[in-house]
């Protein structure tokens, strides 16, 4: 297929981004060539504006991007919002019910670029290290009320399942929430994951005509598998991704991407 057609969406943690948080040498060649040869490359992730700007950096992504798992369309070059949907003002009741129910959890809320850490943990302090930003720590009585894109909580994975139990029956109505790995949970708007980011950035770009290609391996990423014209999971995906996918190709430390562009040259 001609790369000129294509559009590819990729997740970046355990998909694009190996263990060590890089991306190999072998994927960014492929990036290049695909790129090169007039394809349109982004991301999708689960991050905020802080969170992604490195990896964007790294990749010299020029196109939009669909950051808070779905919450919103970022221009990175132009630093400003293309589209968003908030959470409603209620859910900051939901967060103080877990807080209550849950005392040593750990949570962020994300609004526009600041992340403000509500109440800290262990795994809230690696979150921050591995990701090298700086947040906020503040009550949650404090944070401004409006626009809030997503709030993640941070738990070791036994106690947050106990958690993702917990809001299948509390704290559940006019938000959506997911998984999006062992240790983070998140909230986010109602109606809101990767699959209703993909035809948003579609639209901020003006390529709705464009084959869609869309990769990644957890729970948030299963949406905008399921829904592109080529949905694709690593080796190291949830089974259920691998499912919703047309095309399984190698883990996130076998250089992916490569594999996949390599497989678009032959449809």
């Amino acid at each position: 297929m001609n790369f000129e057609k294509v559009v590819i969406m990729t997740d970046l943690d355990g998909t694009l981004l190996n263990d060590k948080k890089q991306i190999s040498e072998k994927d960014m060649a492929a990036i290049d060539e695909f790129r090169k040869g007039g394809g349109i490359f982004t991301v999708a992730t689960g991050r905020g504006v802080a969170m992604s700007r490195r990896v964007v950096d790294v990749l010299e992504i020029d196109t939009p991007c669909v950051i808070f798992n779905g919450a919103a369309v970022y221009d990175f070059n132009e630093k400003r919002f293309l589209w968003h949907s908030s959470m409603p003002d209620f859910a900051v009741g939901y967060i103080k019910t877990l807080m209550k129910q849950f005392p040593d959890i750990g949570i962020e809320v994300l609004r526009g670029e600041e992340v403000f850490v509500v109440n800290n943990n262990k795994t809230v302090d690696e979150h921050m290290a591995i990701e090298n930003v700086v947040p906020v720590y503040m009550d949650i009585d404090d944070v401004p009320k409006d626009g809030w894109l997503k709030v993640l909580i941070a738990y070791p994975p036994e106690k947050l399942d106990t958690v993702t139990e917990y809001t299948k029956t509390d704290c559940n109505k006019g938000v959506n929430w997911v998984r999006s790995s062992p240790v983070y949970y998140e909230m986010l708007p109602e109606g809101i994951s990767k699959g209703t980011g993909l035809p948003r950035l579609l639209e901020a770009m003006g390529e709705t005509e464009r084959f869609t290609v869309a990769s990644g391996d957890f729970g948030n990423d299963y949406d905008m598998v399921r829904m592109a014209d080529l949905g694709v999971a690593v080796a190291n995906a949830q089974q259920a991704v691998k499912d919703a996918a047309k095309l399984v190709v190698g883990d996130n430390n076998s250089s992916p991407m490569s594999q996949i562009i390599e497989y678009i040259k032959t449809l």
